[in-house]
């Protein structure tokens, strides 16, 4: 079979996702595939939907496809069950009430969610989505890929030709298939410069360790241990299963279901993504947690550099450890109330991540293959040690923004350090390859970033956001016929194209004070990336309401390209209007 379209995007994650929504609400046809049965990637088939996101999230930070998708989520549990009063009141409500997180739900209803956003889009003949498919080949023509061909897990093989290609898969598995030139693992401080980074030279196999989730319940009184896993011994002393963990110099230990002092919640309460306390008696059976814990992330073994047959072996031992590291909480960790050891009554839901033997579809990546970009972001451009204000490094080409630490799961041999970072921006230069195909961009975690910076770029909003821009930006070349090259390389483009992304709601720099449903939203945002009207060092708001005093008010005056007065009484909001 052959599919034609102007926008191909291999892989259904979160960022290949936005990239689909944003490019099919923009015009043109769109054909999306992914490998397992859910779209989704790290929230869905990963199994990791308790959202690691930040502390501005629920106003500020994200965009606004990514909020309809937050909303979605809500309305799921909202339509389908009686919210006790105290979710009913909560400012923002949580189904989960996991305290990493402030949008802790179940895989299959962000699935949902996010069927219901796409299926306009469906129905208006502009999208098509190839399930459980995964790239088998590429064809190029010069510098230009003009088919890629995807194979089903029975075998059939679908050739999708498209004057664009967006590689959204998990492993960035689209990039050697094409031509493009990319990295993987860790950089050493010699081609970096980063601080932090390796002194004995680059070690690509050193890529994030990854993890086979799983949820559980609680049965009181009732006894589900699971079959003791083969060599359970040592994955238990290897690993090792723990609940101490180490906060710089300090080692604390985490209680199952008791909060600790100096801890911030129980274990149980860390990544539990349905709270039976959210909904009025019997509406729903009890809690939920999924669980994604050092204890069963693994490290035998990178997944990007393994041939298929390899791969599905690595997960197999990764489903094993996960299911130790559940036999141990079942049969070792030391209860609470000290009376004992292990949780049998806690059971493997085999119902929740679509899978018969209650594991993730999918394994959570956390590092891809990364393209060898246009601009690479380096530790020193976001960390919160190496810049000094209250925002990242400047990115004057912004398609985005986020926020997250540094967080390394590192193998064994990794010497990169977690770190906190500033609010940072998304250079449209990482979405861009420096040597490939002219037409393939990065639309996940395969984007240009350090082993360092992915720690905080591959993040759920923030891979949005690079899916949303990818799609957007393959979307405007179309219509602009030309390349994404000349959009990046050309200001005046530049400007036009950061211009309809604002529009529909992509925060490009950081003012939590003018969300995107604020008046002066464009404006401020269009003023800030043109480097016209920018934030103070102190903090990450604009002020809109308050009177725009003094020098700065003719200064602003002074460099407005229209000849309208800014007077003494204008709002710093209303200026921002006039000046864009």
């Amino acid at each position: 079979m052959v599919i034609e379209c102007d926008v191909a995007i291999i892989g259904g994650g979160l960022g290949g996702v936005a990239a689909a929504l944003r490019a099919c609400r923009s015009g043109v046809r769109v054909c999306l595939t992914e490998e397992s049965a859910w779209l989704g990637g790290q929230a869905t088939s990963q199994g990791v939907s308790a959202l690691d996101e930040h502390d501005h999230i629920e106003t500020f930070g994200a965009t606004a496809s990514y909020y309809e998708l937050r909303e979605a989520i809500r309305d799921q549990y909202r339509l389908r069950y009686q919210l006790s009063e105290s979710a009913q009141q909560a400012p923002f409500f949580n189904p989960g009430d996991g305290w990493v997180s402030r949008l802790c739900f179940e895989p299959s209803v962000c699935f949902l969610a996010i069927v219901g956003l796409l299926l306009p889009e469906v129905q208006a003949g502009r999208l098509q989505i190839l399930y459980r498919t995964r790239p088998a080949s590429a064809e190029l023509d010069g510098d230009t890929i003009t088919a890629v061909t995807v194979a089903a897990a029975d075998g059939v093989r679908t050739e999708i030709r498209a004057s664009w290609f967006l590689d959204a898969t998990e492993l960035g598995d689209l990039l050697p298939l094409t031509g493009c030139a990319w990295v993987a693992g860790a950089e050493s401080r010699e081609q970096t410069e980063e601080p932090n980074a390796r002194i004995d030279g680059p070690a690509p196999e050193l890529t994030q360790t990854w993890t086979m989730p799983f949820v559980v319940d609680l049965c009181h009184g009732q006894d589900h241990t699971i079959q003791r896993p083969p060599n359970y011994e040592r994955m238990r002393d290897e690993q090792p299963f723990t609940l101490t963990m180490r906060y710089g110099s300090r080692e604390l230990t985490y209680k199952v279901f008791e909060p600790v002092p100096d801890l911030p919640g129980a274990f149980w309460t860390y990544r539990r993504i349905l709270s039976a306390a959210c909904f009025e008696p019997k509406e729903v059976p009890g809690d939920l947690a999924m669980i994604n814990w050092a204890g069963n992330d693994f490290k035998g073994g990178d997944l990007v550099s393994a041939e298929p047959d390899e791969r599905r072996q690595l997960i197999d031992q990764a489903r094993q450890l996960s299911l130790a590291f559940l036999y141990w909480l079942q049969t070792e960790v030391p209860r609470d109330d000290g009376s004992g050891y292990g949780y049998p009554e806690l059971r493997l839901r085999t119902d929740v991540l679509g899978t018969e033997d209650g594991l993730s579809m999918m394994p959570y990546i956390r590092e891809s293959r990364r393209i060898i970009a246009r601009t690479t972001v380096r530790e020193q451009d976001v960390s919160a040690a190496y810049q000094p204000g209250t925002r990242a490094a400047d990115f004057s080409d912004s398609v985005g923004v986020g926020w997250y630490p540094i967080d390394i799961h590192g193998m064994p041999a990794d010497v990169a350090a977690t770190g906190p970072t500033r609010p940072f921006q998304i250079p449209l230069g990482a979405l861009i390859p420096r040597h490939g195909p002219q037409n393939l961009l990065a639309a996940c975690k395969n984007v240009g970033t350090t082993h360092m910076t992915n720690g905080c770029y591959r993040l759920h909003p923030v891979e949005w956001n690079i899916g949303e821009a990818a799609g957007a930006l393959a979307a405007f070349c179309l219509g602009e016929g030309c390349g994404a090259v000349a959009v990046h390389e050309q200001p005046e483009r530049l400007r036009r194209f950061q211009a309809s992304l604002v529009e529909v709601g992509v925060p490009l720099y950081w003012f939590t004070d003018v969300p995107i449903d604020h008046v002066a939203f464009a404006a401020t945002q269009k003023l800030a990336v043109a480097g016209t009207w920018q934030g103070s060092s102190d903090d990450l708001l604009f002020r809109p309401g308050d009177v725009l005093e003094g020098v700065e008010r003719e200064r602003l005056a002074a460099t407005s390209a229209r000849d309208v007065p800014l007077t003494d009484a204008v709002s710093r909001g209303d200026a921002a209007i006039v000046l864009v």
